[in-house]
């Protein structure tokens, strides 16, 4: 306890350089990249390949389940909270370096 009192200062501004820095990162990273990833273009070949093979043979097949609906929400769901937790890290962060820069008033003895 004695050595946070002693270096407060300066722990708080590293870990909220720290935390301002890694959100700013985490959010960077996660941000959506330009065109279809591996998986998605894996999907659209396999939805190809199902419908040429649909469309040249005579009997019907049973409709599938599709689970689209329940992927896009989970993944919408994901990104939205992995944006508030980047928001809320460098809130903390700028928080912290805000708080290690006040001046407080040293209580005379």
């Amino acid at each position: 306890m004695e050595f946070f009192l002693k270096h407060k200062i300066v722990i708080l501004r590293s870990v909220g350089s720290l935390m301002l820095v890694v959100g700013f990162v985490v959010y960077f990273w996660s941000m959506p990249k330009k065109g279809m990833s591996a998986n998605q273009r894996a999907a659209a070949n396999v939805a190809r390949m199902e419908a040429k093979v649909a469309g040249s043979s005579s009997k019907k097949s049973p409709a599938k389940a599709s689970d689209s609906k329940f992927l896009d929400e989970l993944k919408k769901t994901q990104a939205t909270q992995l944006k508030y937790l980047t928001i809320m890290l460098m809130v903390l962060g700028v928080g912290s370096l805000g708080y290690s820069f006040i001046k407080k008033e040293e209580p005379e003895v």
